[in-house]
């Protein structure tokens, strides 16, 4: 048998989406054959780059173009002047970006870095690609592999026992701990329509030492009975001992950080890792071009003959409208096609991830030493076809009551806000649950207010209506008053806005035109704007008010105010968490 061509797959994750896409690309070549490893890029030697033959880049662009934390390190070493415009000669690469086209500067990691590699001698073995938050079927990272042609032998791999334990492996460098929960209030009007909730947790183990302006990753549980469901369609003993280990060959599955190596209860291993109730099924559950798929499984002619479709050219329209547009789970797909038997093997490489979910902070560890809170917004919808759907996580946290006494596992993560200087003054801009890391940093101004000089802060928050989801008001109110850190005598300001309290809607970019003068006096005194909720039209809304206010006041032409804000971006001094 001949040696199978070799791939690199090297991926640089913020929240986990460039690590799904990079699993696709290394589960597609290898089941062409290739010989592959996956790998974060900062468990890379980029020294050994030169010496690659084709290596395909996965890498997530951040916030406002910024790198993940674990490209930083690989990224500085590509930036070193003696690397010459040989050093990659004869390396072979693709580049797939994913980014959300809410930001400005969408996809930019991918871009530069497709650019780098490009002078410093290496040929793309096709167009870069581009993911896209954004767009309704998600990244789509299996369309763009399509042309994607990999230097490779087709070959029959058996897969049959292969299992994939690792799918959502996390950051080894992410300190761990348990919460506990303490407190589930909820911030809205009953049945307004909206359900936000405020939620405090207790450490139970060692305590983090977080920041204002970072990342809370929650892994929520699963409905017990739609789990005992999964099981028993798919005809599996919940009471049986599996071992779940990396196959004995040079793939992906080798790099993976938690894999399982003692016995683990069938039904434990799927409660904990695997999305049955909530994750659509990817588009490679139903295709019929690779071996592990449902058609394959299926007993009954039409349902087969129906599986086959929605795997043809012809059918993606209709797969689509069935599967993503209709958010149907894989416990709602695999009870739709009822002759379909997975082996469990297959069903553990096919299931999606249970996923951690992630949430801004809206406390300051220096105002609660033991506590970490969260804003969270109980995500409900109704499908095209008049289905209820709810958020796994956010639905399942409203539901803990604090005297279950429940430990949450819980990673901290650094976020797109940074901790500001007590010295420094702000604009901040969050509607809607956006509001939440602003809290933590009202609490925390406010405590350094107590014994040192602080900078002026400015907030405009906005919601829909006074009266039913008016966001922690009392504690806006109270830091508002004379002598707050949002009081006027302070020199800052709290602006709210009512959207539908009148016939004219009125958003928060209207309140910050509306304050014109004093925007542009902090921002004369150099001010960092930080802006924080949802990325649909929000965030370049409030970049066209900042333009126009900086056009107005200071009589400069539309153009230089452009370039003024960019040069407050640049100088560390305009952030955006913005969530879709």
């Amino acid at each position: 048998m001949e040696d199978r061509p070799k791939l690199l797959t090297l991926y640089a994750s913020q929240t986990g989406n460039a690590l799904d896409a990079a699993e696709q690309v290394a589960r597609e070549a290898d089941r062409r054959g290739c010989s592959v490893r996956l790998l974060s890029l900062d468990e890379y030697d980029a020294v050994a780059l030169p010496h690659e033959t084709a290596v395909v880049f996965v890498v997530s662009t951040t916030g406002q173009g910024d790198t993940p934390d674990s490209m930083k390190g690989f990224w500085k070493y590509l930036l070193q002047r003696n690397l010459s415009q040989h050093w990659l000669e004869g390396v072979h690469y693709a580049v797939f970006g994913l980014g959300d086209s809410g930001y400005q500067k969408f996809n930019f990691v991918a871009k530069k870095l497709d650019r780098r590699l490009s002078d410093l001698g290496a040929v793309a073995i096709v167009e870069r690609g581009f993911g896209d938050d954004q767009h309704p079927s998600g990244f789509g990272c299996m369309s763009y592999l399509g042309y994607v042609e990999l230097n490779h032998t087709e070959m029959q791999i058996e897969t049959a026992q292969r299992m994939s334990p690792g799918k959502f492996s996390r950051d080894k460098n992410r300190p761990e701990c348990f919460l506990k929960l303490v407190k589930n209030q909820p911030l809205t009007k009953e049945n307004c329509g909206r359900d936000v909730r405020h939620f405090e947790f207790e450490f139970v183990s060692s305590v983090v030492q977080y920041e204002v302006g970072g990342i809370l990753e929650v892994l929520p549980t699963q409905d017990r009975a739609l789990v005992d469901a999964f099981i028993q369609r798919c005809n599996l003993d919940p009471e049986a001992f599996i071992t779940v280990h990396p196959v004995e060959m040079e793939n992906y599955l080798d790099t993976l950080t938690n894999a399982t190596v003692v016995p683990i209860k069938l039904k434990s291993f799927v409660d904990l890792t695997m999305d049955v109730a909530s994750a659509s099924p990817r588009r490679y559950f139903f295709e019929a071009r690779i071996q592990y798929v449902m058609s394959n499984f299926a007993t009954a002619a039409h349902e087969k003959e129906r599986l086959q479709y929605f795997a043809s050219p012809e059918g993606r329209d209709d797969l689509y409208q069935y599967n993503q547009k209709e958010r149907r789970t894989v416990l709602e797909v695999l009870q739709d096609f009822p002759s379909v038997q997975m082996p469990f093997e297959w069903l553990v490489q096919l299931v999606p991830a249970l996923k951690t979910r992630a949430f801004s902070i809206s406390s300051s560890l220096s105002a609660h030493p033991r506590q970490v809170h969260l804003t969270v917004s109980v995500v409900t919808w109704t499908t095209p076809f008049k289905r209820k759907r709810s958020g796994l996580c956010s639905t399942w946290l409203s539901k803990l009551d604090p005297k279950q006494c429940i430990c949450i596992p819980v990673w901290f993560n650094k976020g797109s806000l940074p901790p500001p200087t007590p010295s420094l003054p702000l604009i901040l801009i969050g509607p809607g649950t956006g509001c939440a890391p602003f809290r933590g940093f009202v609490e925390e101004r406010a405590i350094q207010s107590a014994t040192h000089d602080t900078a002026p802060v400015i907030f405009f928050f906005g919601c829909r209506n006074e009266e039913n989801d008016y966001l922690y008001r009392d504690f806006w109110l109270s830091h508002k008053k004379n002598g707050g850190v949002l009081s006027e005598t302070k020199g800052g300001g709290f602006y709210v806005a009512f959207s539908r309290d009148q016939p004219q809607k009125v958003y928060v970019q209207h309140k910050i035109s509306e304050h014109s003068d004093r925007v542009w006096s902090l921002l004369s005194e150099g001010a960092a704007i930080y802006v924080a909720g949802s990325s649909t039209k929000m965030p370049p809304d409030v970049l066209s008010s900042f333009e126009e206010i900086i056009s107005k006041e200071s009589g400069l032409p539309r153009e230089a105010a452009v370039r003024w804000l960019r040069a407050l971006e640049r100088a560390g001094k305009y952030h955006i968490e913005a969530w879709s």
